[in-house]
């Protein structure tokens, strides 16, 4: 029987649950950041420095701005929960994006892992996995400054953590499996193309009603969109039936996501 053959019947896409390998590979990528420690933290520092300097900086000339419930509150508990979904979202992104292709391609990291009884819809739940758990950790980190900081009031945002990490999930996840198509850093220029606008315009820093009516009908679609109005109304003590189906939507988001990135991986590698 020819490797595709052997490896398609005995190593589906997706194994029976407890995925053993997934937890391994989450060990190796912990192991290997135990010594590069600084740029694991180092994602923590942008959407820090962006809430010191936009949030507190210019909120002080700013003032008020509405609110959910149509209730005036200063910019700087406005831009805070925006901001955590920014860090959830950096997190997961570059871990499942630039991190898998450097893998994939050069270190040929899955190659050997699939030489293992590990399949590859394991490897897509590692790797999504650990940059969920990156994701989180930004998310914790950030968390504890807003506290110290004073811009949580309301009991409701102990969910903000788990919200932030299923923002993590639902990037991770379709990150990995764009990243599948890649075919050479020059391709990760979408990335960047899709991440930056995403950032900017997806409610962090405005409200939506500043946007045209098309440019606004977009941004609703967008899963940072979902998590920061998500993490906002949590962080604000605001929490409402709506965001049952935003936490929905990035499950559901995360969950395609991964399906294909386990597929594809499958694909890619299994010859």
């Amino acid at each position: 029987m020819s490797r595709v053959g052997r490896a398609r019947s005995e190593y589906p896409v997706f194994s029976a649950f407890p995925p053993w390998g997934s937890g391994r590979l989450i060990e190796r990528h912990a192991r290997v950041y135990r010594h590069m420690w600084l740029v694991f933290a180092s994602g923590v520092a942008e959407p820090l420095f962006y809430l010191l300097s936009v949030g507190v900086g210019i909120g002080g000339l700013v003032g008020t701005v509405t609110g959910p419930g149509g209730q005036p509150i200063p910019y700087r508990e406005f831009v805070a929960p925006g901001l955590l979904a920014v860090s959830a979202l950096n997190g997961a992104l570059y871990d499942s994006t630039f991190n898998i292709f450097a893998r994939m391609k050069f270190a040929k990291l899955y190659d050997a892992v699939l030489a293992t009884p590990v399949g590859p819809g394991e490897v897509a739940l590692g790797e999504v996995g650990w940059a969920v758990i990156r994701g989180a950790v930004y998310a914790v980190a950030f968390t504890v400054v807003m506290v110290v900081l004073g811009l949580v009031h309301s009991p409701w945002a102990v969910f903000a953590v788990p919200g932030a990490a299923l923002i993590s999930f639902a990037v991770a996840a379709v990150g990995v499996a764009c990243t599948t198509y890649m075919k050479s850093w020059q391709d990760f220029d979408y990335v960047l193309l899709v991440a930056v606008p995403m950032f900017l315009f997806s409610g962090t820093f405005y409200p939506l009603s500043v946007y045209p009516p098309v440019v606004a009908a977009i941004v609703r679609w967008t899963p940072l969109y979902q998590g920061v109005v998500l993490l906002r109304d949590l962080v604000l003590g605001v929490p409402s039936a709506d965001l049952l189906w935003r936490a929905g939507y990035l499950a559901v988001l995360g969950l395609a996501g991964l399906m294909l990135a386990g597929r594809r991986i499958a694909r890619l590698l299994l010859v």
